[in-house]
C-alpha cells in the first residue's frame, strides 16, 4: 500500500490468499477519503461476483455503496454494459481495478479492447493478479497498455513484439524466446509489488497422484478411429483444425460418440449407464478409497461430465456456469457446512476467487490445457488456513491425448506447439526414410545427405 498509494497506476501481483483484496481496499479508502475518487469500477471473473462482494463487505462495511463490481466476461457480450459503464467512468472520478488480469492477456480480444477504452477514461487504474504469466512475457503488454502504456514505451503490439519475442519460423505464432527481460523488469518495478505465499507463510505441501484407467474396447476403436481422421485434416496454418482434433478426441475420452459432417462435431453418449464408463468407474473407486467424511472437489471439463458425477457420487452438488449464482451459492453453502461430500465444478466457474482451505482434496476427473487456470484452481483449497497437506489426483486415460495434456501442464507448454512439433518430426523422419529407402534400391546418387 505504501508503495502504490503515491502512484496512479500500479499491479498487486501477489499469489492467491497473500491478501490482493484487502491491499486494493486500503488503497481505495484512502484515496476516497482524499478525496481523489469518487467511486471504483472492480472488474472480476463473473464466476466470482458474488463471493468477491462477500470478501469486500467481510474487510468494509458499506464498500458497495463505493465499488461496483462487474464481470469481465460481461464485457464481451453485451454492448449494453459496456455502454453503462462508459458513462459511469465518465461521470465520475471514477479507480479502476481488473483483477485476475490474466483474462485480458489477449490484447485482440474485445474485452481487452473495451476494458482499454475504460481504463482510459479513469485517473487511478490497478490490476490485480497472482499469475501474471501464464505462457511467457507476451502476456505482460495487454495488462500494462491497460495501466498505461507509457510504462512499457509501445502503442501497439508489434513494436513491442519486435523488441521482446523472438518467434519460431517453422510454427507461425509460436514464441521461440523471449528478449531484452530485463528491461521490461526495469520498466515495471516502480509500478508494481509482487509477494509469494512462500514470503507470507509456510504452508503443507502438495502431493501428486496419477490415477490411470484404460478405455473400453469400442471406446478405444472409436478414438483411434476419430484422432486418425483428424489427425490427417490437420492443416498447420489453420489452428482451429488442431483445436478440431483436440476437441474430438477429448470428448471421445469423455465418453462421447463422435461424427463430424465437415461442418460441425456431432456427439452423443456411448455409455447408457455412467457406470459402464471406465473413467468413472475409476473414479468411484477412488473416492471409495479416501478416508470416512472427506470432503474433495471434483473438476470436470464438460458439463454432461458433471452430471454424470453428479448421478454416480453420494452427497455431491454442483457448481458450473449453467447454474445460476442463486444456485451457485446454494451448492457452495452445503460444501462449506458438510452436508455435502463433493463440489462438482468446472474450473472456469470455480477456479477463481473461492476460499476452500478447509477442504484438501482436489480431484481432476478431465483437464483442459490451460496451466493458468489449472495453477488457479489448485490454490483454491491451498491458500493460508490449510494446515494440512493437499493430495491432488488426476485421472489419466493410457495411451490417449490426456497423457500429452498432463506433460504440458507440468512443463508449462502449449499443447498446440507441442503437436506441431511432434507433426514435424513425423514428417520429416518420413521423408528422410523415403530417400533412405531409394538410396537402398539405387534409385538415388549417394550424395551423403540419405546416408546421414
Amino acid at each position: 500500500m505504501e508503495k502504490l498509494l503515491p502512484i496512479r497506476v500500479g499491479a498487486l501481483y501477489m499469489e492467491m490468499g497473500t491478501g490482493k483484496t484487502r491491499t486494493a481496499l486500503e488503497i481505495i479508502s484512502r484515496r476516497h477519503a482524499a478525496g481523489k475518487i469518487d467511486a471504483v469500477l472492480w472488474l472480476c471473473p463473473c464466476s466470482v461476483r458474488e463471493s468477491l462482494k462477500k470478501d469486500l463487505l467481510f474487510h468494509a462495511d458499506g464498500v458497495l455503496s463505493v465499488v461496483a463490481v462487474y464481470g469481465i466476461e460481461t464485457l464481451s457480450s453485451s454492448v449494453r454494459i459496456f455502454d453503462l459503464l462508459d458513462r459511469f467512468v465518465s461521470l465520475k472520478r471514477v479507480m479502476l481495478v481488473v483483477d485476475e488480469s490474466n483474462l485480458v492477456k489477449n490484447h485482440e480480444a474485445i474485452r481487452t479492447t473495451r476494458i482499454t477504452a475504460l481504463a482510459q477514461k479513469c485517473r487511478y487504474r490497478m490490476i490485480l493478479n497472482g499469475t501474471p504469466i501464464s505462457r511467457n512475457e507476451a502476456d505482460l503488454f495487454a495488462q500494462w497498455y491497460i495501466l498505461d502504456w507509457r510504462i512499457l514505451g509501445y502503442r501497439s503490439f508489434w513494436k513491442f513484439a519486435a523488441n521482446h519475442l523472438e518467434y519460431d519460423p517453422e510454427i507461425p505464432g509460436k514464441v521461440r524466446r523471449t528478449l531484452n527481460v530485463d528491461v521490461l523488469v526495469e520498466k515495471i518495478s516502480p509500478y508494481c509489488y509482487q509477494v509469494s505465499k512462500s514470503d507470507c507463510w509456510q504452508l503443507p505441501g502438495k502431493n501428486y497422484h496419477e490415477v490411470s484407467c484404460r478405455l473400453s474396447s469400442d471406446q478405444e476403436e472409436h478414438y483411434e478411429a476419430v484422432v486418425s481422421e483428424m489427425i490427417d485434416r490437420i492443416d498447420e496454418r489453420q489452428p482451429q483444425t488442431i483445436y478440431r482434433m483436440f476437441s474430438a478426441a477429448q470428448a471421445v475420452i469423455s465418453g462421447l460418440h463422435v461424427a463430424d459432417d465437415g461442418k460441425h462435431l456431432r456427439t452423443s453418449p456411448m455409455f447408457a449407464d455412467p457406470m459402464e464408463n471406465p473413467r468413472i468407474r475409476k473414479l468411484v473407486d477412488l473416492v471409495e478409497g479416501l478416508p470416512d467424511g472427506c470432503q474433495a472437489i471434483v473438476f470436470a471439463k464438460y458439463s454432461h461430465e458433471i452430471r454424470s458425477l453428479l448421478r454416480v457420487l453420494p452427497s455431491a452438488v454442483p457448481f458450473y456456469g449453467a447454474l445460476s449464482a442463486t444456485e451457485r451459492e446454494k451448492s457452495l453453502a452445503a460444501f462449506r457446512d458438510g452436508s455435502a461430500r463433493f463440489l462438482v465444478a468446472n474450473k472456469t466457474c470455480a477456479g477463481y476467487g473461492l476460499n476452500l482451505q478447509f477442504c484438501r482434496t482436489v480431484i481432476y476427473y478431465s483437464n483442459d490445457f490451460d496451466w493458468a487456470t489449472r495453477a488457479q484452481s489448485e490454490d483454491r483449497v491451498y491458500r493460508i488456513g490449510q494446515t494440512q497437506s493437499v493430495d491432488i489426483y488426476d485421472i489419466v486415460a493410457r495411451d490417449t491425448l490426456d497423457q500429452m495434456i498432463l506433460r504440458c501442464l507440468s512443463r508449462k507448454e502449449r499443447l498446440e506447439d507441442v503437436l506441431k512439433t511432434q507433426i514435424r518430426r513425423h514428417n520429416s523422419l518420413t521423408e528422410a526414410r523415403g530417400k533412405y529407402h531409394k538410396w537402398l534400391r539405387g534409385e538415388m546418387e549417394d550424395d551423403g545427405e540419405a546416408v546421414s
